[in-house]
C-alpha cells in the first residue's frame, strides 16, 4: 500500500544525514510514464517555505516527472540561500534522472529557520536515485516522517487502474487547501485539469476537515501524479470518489498519530443551513482548548461545546441545539438532557454529534484532545 502500488512509479527512501538520529530522511518518487500529468494543492499560509515557492511554479504546466521530499528541516525562513538549496536539490534530481529541474517538485518538513546542508541533500539524492525501485514506496513513506510514530500509506484498487498514497504529519494539522506532506499516485490516464478538479474536491472533504491543533504549517503540500500506465481513463466522478477514499483514509491515519493525543474525536454537525456553516461550527469546537482538555479528562462537558459554537456566525438558535457524546444526548434544545454519567469517554474514539436544527447541511471535522504529552513534545521539539 503505497505510491508504488499503481504502475509507472518507482520510489526510494534513504538516510541523508539530515536527522541526527541517522534514520531515513530523504524520499524520491519518480513517474516513469508514459504520461507525466500532475496536480497539487498548497498551504494558504502567507508565510511560505522555499520548497512551496518552487513547487508552485513547477506545477503550473501540469507536468511533473519526480518529487523529492526531505524531513530533518523545513527550509522555511532561510532566505535566498534556502531557495538556492531548493533549486539545487531539484537540479540534483534532474541530473540523476536525465530530466528537467523544472519538472521536479520539492517538499521539506522539519524545524523552521535552520539552513539545510546542501552537501548532504545532494548526496542523499544520489543515493535515492540509485535505490529507486518498484517496491520502494514503503521506504519513501518512512523517510518523510518527523514526529510521526508510524508511516502512513493507503491504496485503492479498481479493476484496471489504481491509486496509492503516502503521508506524513503529526502536528500543525489544520487546513489551508492541504495539510502536511502527501504524495498520491495513479496509473489512470487523466489530464492535469481533471486531476486538479479531483484533488481539490478530495482535499476539501478530507484533509481540509482534519484540524488537530488549529496550527497551519508553512510547508503543507498534497501532490497527485498520474502515469497513465494503465491506459484506462476512468469516469472522473468514479476517480474522484476513489481519491476521496484514499485521502480520507490518510487523514484518519494522521489523526490517529497526532502528537500526544489520547482521543480521536469526530465532530459531526448536522442540521446546518449550509455546509460551510457546518464546517465553521465543527471547527469552532475542534479548536476550543477547554473542550479538548475536557475530553482528555474524560469529562463530557457539553457546555464547552455550546460556548464554542456560540462564537460562530452560522445561523442557529442556541436554545434549539442538541448535543450527544458517544451516542448519549446530554443536551436537548440548549438544556440538560440525559445524565453525563451515562457517557463513557474512556475509549480512544469519541464522537460528538451537534444538531443545529437550522437546515439540512452537514459536515464532520476530525480533531484530537489536548494532553500533557502534546505540550511536552512541542516544548521540547527543537532541542
Amino acid at each position: 500500500m503505497s505510491v508504488t502500488t499503481p504502475s509507472g512509479f518507482i520510489a526510494a527512501g534513504v538516510p541523508a544525514g539530515l536527522k541526527s538520529t541517522g534514520k531515513p530522511d530523504l524520499a524520491l518518487v519518480v513517474n516513469t510514464g508514459p504520461e507525466k500529468n500532475a496536480a497539487a494543492v498548497f498551504t494558504s499560509n502567507r508565510a511560505l517555505a522555499n520548497p512551496i515557492i518552487w513547487s508552485k511554479e513547477v506545477i503550473k504546466d501540469g507536468r511533473v516527472d519526480a518529487i523529492v521530499l526531505n524531513s530533518g528541516g523545513a527550509n522555511c525562513f532561510t532566505g535566498q540561500q534556502g531557495f538556492q538549496t531548493t533549486h539545487a536539490t531539484a537540479e540534483a534530481v534532474a541530473n540523476g534522472l536525465g530530466i528537467s529541474a523544472t519538472d521536479v517538485l520539492v517538499c521539506s518538513t522539519g524545524l523552521i529557520g535552520e539552513q539545510l546542508d546542501l552537501g548532504k541533500l545532494t548526496a542523499g539524492v544520489e543515493a535515492a536515485t540509485a535505490a529507486l525501485d518498484e517496491n520502494g514506496g514503503e521506504h519513501a513513506a518512512a523517510a518523510i516522517m518527523t514526529t510521526d510514530t508510524v508511516p502512513k500509506t493507503s491504496e485503492f484498487l479498481a479493476t484496471d487502474w489504481a491509486i496509492g498514497g503516502i503521508a506524513k504529519g503529526a502536528g500543525m494539522l489544520a487546513p489551508g487547501l492541504a495539510t502536511m506532506l502527501v504524495v498520491i499516485t495513479t496509473d489512470a490516464s487523466l489530464a492535469p485539469a481533471d486531476l486538479d478538479a479531483a484533488l481539490r474536491e478530495a482535499t476539501r472533504v478530507s484533509f481540509d476537515r482534519l484540524d488537530s491543533d488549529g496550527c497551519m504549517s508553512t510547508n503543507d503540500q498534497v501532490t497527485l501524479l498520474a502515469s497513465g500506465a494503465s491506459g484506462v481513463t476512468p469516469d472522473l466522478a468514479d476517480f474522484t470518489a476513489a481519491l476521496i477514499q484514499v485521502c480520507s483514509d490518510l487523514a484518519e491515519q494522521l489523526q490517529g498519530d497526532a502528537e500526544g493525543a489520547s482521543h480521536d474525536i469526530a465532530i459531526v454537525v448536522t442540521g446546518a443551513e449550509t455546509e460551510a456553516d457546518a464546517v465553521e461550527v465543527g471547527r469552532s469546537v475542534a479548536r476550543n482548548n477547554l473542550f479538548k482538555a475536557a475530553i482528555y479528562g474524560n469529562d463530557p462537558n457539553w457546555g464547552r461545546v455550546l460556548a464554542a459554537i456560540g462564537t460562530t456566525s452560522a445561523p442557529f438558535d442556541p436554545y434549539n441545539v442538541d448535543v450527544s457524546f458517544n451516542g448519549v444526548r446530554v443536551c436537548h434544545q440548549g438544556g440538560p438532557d440525559q445524565s453525563r454519567d451515562l457517557v463513557d469517554l474512556t475509549p480512544r474514539a469519541v464522537k460528538i454529534e451537534i444538531e443545529l436544527n437550522a437546515g439540512s447541511a452537514a459536515a464532520t471535522i476530525l480533531t484530537n484532545d489536548l494532553t500533557h504529552d502534546y505540550v511536552h513534545e512541542n516544548s521540547a521539539y527543537s532541542s
